[in-house]
């Protein structure tokens, strides 16, 4: 199943900024694996305003608790507010057409 999230991530005020860009590399290191796993399919990065800072992402899971064990893996997932859309195949999807 298909999942498309809002992840926002709010980074307390005062941390220190070595502290949020090691977070940031791990992040990276671990999307990677994701993405390597089938898990992670897509991210974006959406139009935001100054100092905002969210992403959508669109995830394979056989269900929504094992999205969220995934999501609660990411190291940013610890500042971060997540919106979950369950996706269902839509008839007119033009990726159906295709096969």
């Amino acid at each position: 199943m298909e999942f498309l999230t809002t992840l926002t991530t709010n980074v307390p005020h005062g941390t220190p900024e070595s502290t949020v860009d090691a977070t940031k590399d791990r992040e990276a290191i671990r999307a990677a694996e994701l993405a390597q796993m089938g898990r992670l399919l897509r991210l974006w990065r959406p139009p935001t305003e100054p100092g905002e800072w969210r992403t959508l992402g669109l995830w394979s899971a056989d269900t929504e608790a094992e999205l969220n064990e995934i999501l609660a893996s990411l190291p940013l997932h610890v500042w971060m507010t997540v919106e979950i859309t369950p996706l269902n195949p839509h008839p007119n999807d033009p990726e159906v057409a295709k096969a």
